[in-house]
């Protein structure tokens, strides 16, 4: 009688569907992802409603995750104020800090991901652009495994409104995330096909 194997849990199952993904994003090529950057850029709008006074949290791309520079010029030509993430440490919530037009960013941590320097102000997001890995149309997404955004959005959630949205490529999408207790929802996703609302 051959053995009956457990179904894989919860972590693996997701581990299979970011890879997966990831995958999918990688066989886009370069000049693929770049093209469909500058298209999603176009998109957010919709979504975020930019303007003056308002503070949207970016992130640096890391590997072949989307560029956000695009959404970056189109932010800042609408006078709004643009924020990075910077780990503060390995358990702990991310901060944000101030992003200006010709900052120069500085590599930091073992993936040396460009951050603005000490020197930049701390913000605090009203929107959040929150990188993904997979994500799906009830707003839940796969990460890379660190869970600093969903601490990050519960931390912030408890204290203020604010919204965030998951911003990588359509292909990246998969049919449901496998969610757990722990995991933040994001309000949306921006791609670039679409941007809608999660959740209903």
């Amino acid at each position: 009688m051959l053995p009956v194997s457990s179904p894989p849990s919860l972590p693996e199952q997701k581990a299979a569907l970011r890879r997966e993904a990831l995958a999918r994003r990688a066989a886009m090529g370069e000049a693929g992802r770049a093209l469909a950057a500058a298209t999603a850029a176009a998109h957010a709008p919709a979504l975020l409603s930019p303007g003056s006074g308002r503070v949207v949290a970016l992130f640096a791309p890391f590997r072949d995750e989307i560029d956000t520079a695009p959404l970056a010029a189109l932010l800042w030509d609408a006078g709004v104020a643009v924020a990075l993430p910077v780990v503060v440490t390995r358990d702990a919530p991310l901060v944000f800090r101030a992003w200006r037009p010709g900052d120069l960013l500085e590599p930091q941590g073992p993936y040396r991901i460009p951050t603005p320097g000490a020197h930049a102000p701390d913000l605090v997001p009203d929107d959040l652009m929150v990188p993904l890995a997979a994500f799906d149309r009830r707003g839940y997404r796969i990460g890379y495994g660190a869970g600093f955004y969903d601490r990050t959005l519960a931390l912030l959630r408890a204290e203020r409104s604010v919204r965030a949205f998951g911003y990588g490529f359509s292909c990246q999408e998969v049919a449901e995330v496998p969610a757990e207790p722990h995991d933040e929802p994001v309000d949306g996703m921006i791609t670039e096909t679409a941007a809608f609302l999660c959740g209903g």
